[in-house]
């Protein structure tokens, strides 16, 4: 399987060719465009609970699709949602957690579960992050551009911002110290510790639906 990310790091896309008998998983609704001679089935990948826990908790799509080469080699191309990044990621049998709805495609050797992390993610984007093992290519993506941080001890980021880490990292949700500056902030910050890789998107969607929020259209009640 190859692949070319294009259009980086702003609306990027993700152009995928597989040779006879390889095939990629991808979030439902992600592709764009594709070769006639590709196959897609459909699935749950795990049944329906899997599926149902997948959109309750992670938000990811409750289906799925498997592309596939059988007879001839074949392209596919995949947008995610929203605009911003993708990473390519190799997994090599280590674990890999990952945000609400950042998962965009793998190989089908790729599991995908997921991973309770407790109530010190109770202020984040959720108490639910997507957890990912196995081996092969791994492609999530997020609002705005990605950086990949090779953390060897602490590190803070914004609430929010934080798109997958090493599952052996550490991390606890943290405030600031002063009343004032909590009750006058929305801030709230991940304290990573450890040794590993963490991946920090540079915008929130939420900074944008707030922003955009006073602009909207307001339908004005007649008096009578």
């Amino acid at each position: 399987m190859e692949y070319t990310i294009e259009a980086r790091p702003t609306y990027t896309y993700l152009e995928l060719t597989l040779n006879p008998g390889e095939s990629v998983v991808a979030e439902a609704g992600s592709m764009a465009w594709m070769s006639p001679g590709l196959s897609i089935h459909t699935s749950t990948r795990g049944g329906i609970m899997a599926g149902l826990t997948r959109t309750a908790l992670t938000g990811e799509g409750f289906f799925q699709n498997t592309y596939e080469a059988r007879n001839e080699s074949g392209f596919l191309g995949l947008t995610p949602a929203q605009p911003g990044d993708i990473v390519a990621y190799q997994m090599t049998g280590r674990e890999l957690l990952l945000e609400k709805g950042a998962y965009l495609a793998s190989h089908p050797d790729v599991k995908l579960s997921s991973n309770f992390q407790g109530l010190k993610g109770l202020f984040n984007e959720g108490m639910f992050v997507l957890r990912a093992t196995g081996n092969g290519l791994l492609f999530f993506n997020a609002y705005g551009d990605i950086e990949k941080i090779e953390l060897d001890g602490e590190y803070i980021v914004d609430n929010g911002l934080a798109v997958a880490w090493d599952a052996n990292l550490s991390y606890r949700i943290t405030r600031a110290r002063s009343l004032g500056s909590f009750m006058f902030s929305d801030r709230l910050l991940m304290r990573f510790s450890g040794r590993g890789n963490l991946w920090v998107q540079s915008r929130r969607p939420q900074g944008l639906a707030a922003w955009a929020h006073p602009f909207r259209p307001v339908q004005r009640r007649q008096r009578r």
